[in-house]
C-alpha cells in the first residue's frame, strides 16, 4: 500500500480545504497520514481512518527555537513515515518539508495558495523576511519530477521565477473547489440589505478598508447592515480584540463571530465583501458566488481570478475605502444587479470550482507521480 503525508498548519484548514482529496485518497488505496497542529479536529479526522502525527506550528511564529523544533519535529515526521508522497501545504509545511526532503526519494507535491504577507508587506519586518523566505523557497523546491499546485496565475510566475521551475511542473487549480450539494443557490434576504465581510479579521483582508467603507455609507444614511464573520487572529497583522470591541460600539459594524458552517452563514447577506490586498484564491469568494450572492471584492492575484467582473461581482482597487463604499453602494441600491450577479455567480461555481474537479485533479497528480 502506498503512503502519502500531508503536511498541513493546522487541523481545521485540512478539514475545510483539503478533506475531500483524503477522503478519496483512502479510497483509492493509499495510506494516509496527516501532519499539522491539532486543535479540535482530531477526533474527526482519525474517525476517518487518517494516520495522525502532531507538530507544534505556530503560523505566525519566527522565533528561532521555536522554528528550529519544527523543522526537527519534520525530518523525524518524514524518516518515521516514510511515504511515497508528500503533499506539503501552506507556507511553513511547504518551505520546512521542502528541504528536509530535498535529497531524498521522495515524490513531492506543493500546494501554494498565496506566498504570505511578507511579500506584500510594506513594514521593515516584511522587508526583512522576504529575501530569507525567497531563498528557503528556492532551497525546498526545485526537483525536476516536483509538481506545484497553484490558484492563480500570479503566483506560477513568481514561483517559477524564484524556483527555477519549469512550466509543466506547475498545475493551475483555482482554489480548493466548494460542494455544490451543500452550497445552495438561495434567495436573498428582504428588508434591510446585509452587507458581509467573512474571514480572519486581518489587514491584509481589508478589514480596516471595510471598516472605513462601512462608516463612509453609514455617514451617508444609507439603509444598509454591515456585519464581521470570523475572529482575530495570532497573525501580527490581526486586528485587535480592542479594536473589535470600539468598532462594534460605534455601531457601525456588528460582530457575528466565528462560524464553520459558511454554507449557512453566506445567505443572510445581500452582498459579500472581501477587499482583501492579496490572495491564492479565496474560497470563501467562491463559496459566496455558489450561494448566489454578489461579490465586491478588489483587483489583485487571487481576488480578480475568481469573479467574472460587472458579471458575478465588482472590482475595486485594493486599500482604497471611497472606491469600495461606492461599489457596495451601487450593489445596495440595485436589487436587480444583486440579482443578476447572484445567478451568474451561481453558474459560474457550477461550471469551474466544483469540488469533484478539484479532488479528481489532485488525484490526476499523485497517480501521474507514482509511475
Amino acid at each position: 500500500m502506498k503512503k502519502i503525508l500531508f503536511i498541513v498548519n493546522v487541523d481545521w484548514f485540512f478539514v475545510s480545504h483539503r478533506l475531500p482529496i483524503a477522503l478519496e485518497a483512502k479510497k483509492q488505496g493509499y495510506e494516509v497520514h496527516i501532519a499539522c497542529k491539532f486543535t479540535d479536529k482530531f477526533d474527526l479526522l482519525a474517525s476517518h481512518g487518517f494516520i495522525l502525527h502532531e507538530l507544534n506550528l505556530e503560523r505566525a511564529s519566527i522565533g528561532l527555537l521555536n522554528e528550529v523544533r519544527l523543522f526537527v519535529q519534520i525530518f523525524r515526521c518524514l524518516k518515521k513515515v516514510n511515504p511515497d508522497l508528500l503533499h506539503a501545504i501552506t507556507i511553513k509545511p511547504v518551505l520546512y518539508a521542502g528541504f528536509v526532503s530535498r535529497f531524498t526519494q521522495i515524490k513531492r507535491v506543493f500546494s501554494i495558495s498565496g506566498l504570505g504577507y511578507v511579500f506584500i508587506g510594506s513594514d521593515l519586518k516584511s522587508k526583512l523576511i522576504a529575501p530569507i523566505a525567497k531563498l528557503f523557497y528556492r532551497l525546498a523546491i526545485g526537483k525536476k519530477n516536483d509538481v506545484v499546485i497553484v490558484q492563480n496565475k500570479n503566483d506560477h510566475l513568481l514561483i517559477a521565477k524564484m524556483c527555477k521551475l519549469n512550466d509543466d511542473q506547475f498545475v493551475l487549480i483555482p482554489g480548493s473547489g466548494v460542494d455544490l450539494t451543500k452550497y445552495h443557490m438561495q434567495q436573498e434576504p428582504e428588508n434591510e440589505v446585509m452587507i458581509m465581510f467573512m474571514s480572519r479579521l486581518l489587514k491584509d483582508k481589508g478589514i480596516y478598508e471595510f471598516y472605513e467603507s462601512a462608516s463612509l455609507l453609514k455617514n451617508k444614511d444609507i439603509n444598509a447592515r454591515f456585519v464581521l464573520v470570523g475572529d482575530v487572529d495570532a497573525n501580527p497583522k490581526s486586528l485587535k480584540r480592542s479594536e473589535l470591541v470600539a468598532w462594534v460600539a460605534s455601531g457601525v459594524v456588528e460582530y457575528w463571530g466565528h462560524t464553520n458552517h459558511p454554507e449557512t452563514m453566506i445567505p443572510k447577506c445581500n452582498i459579500f465583501v472581501l477587499p482583501s490586498y492579496r490572495e491564492g484564491f479565496p474560497k470563501a469568494l467562491i463559496e459566496a458566488a455558489a450561494c448566489g450572492r454578489p461579490v465586491v471584492t478588489t483587483d489583485v492575484p487571487g481576488c480578480r481570478d475568481a469573479i467574472i467582473p460587472d458579471k458575478t461581482g465588482i472590482l475595486v482597487p485594493a486599500k482604497d475605502p471611497l472606491s469600495l463604499a461606492n461599489a457596495i453602494e451601487k450593489l445596495i441600491l440595485d436589487k436587480n444587479l444583486r440579482e443578476s450577479m447572484g445567478v451568474e455567480g451561481r453558474l459560474l461555481a457550477e461550471s469551474r470550482y466544483s469540488i469533484d474537479d478539484v479532488v479528481k485533479t489532485h488525484l490526476y497528480i499523485y497517480s501521474g507521480l507514482g509511475n
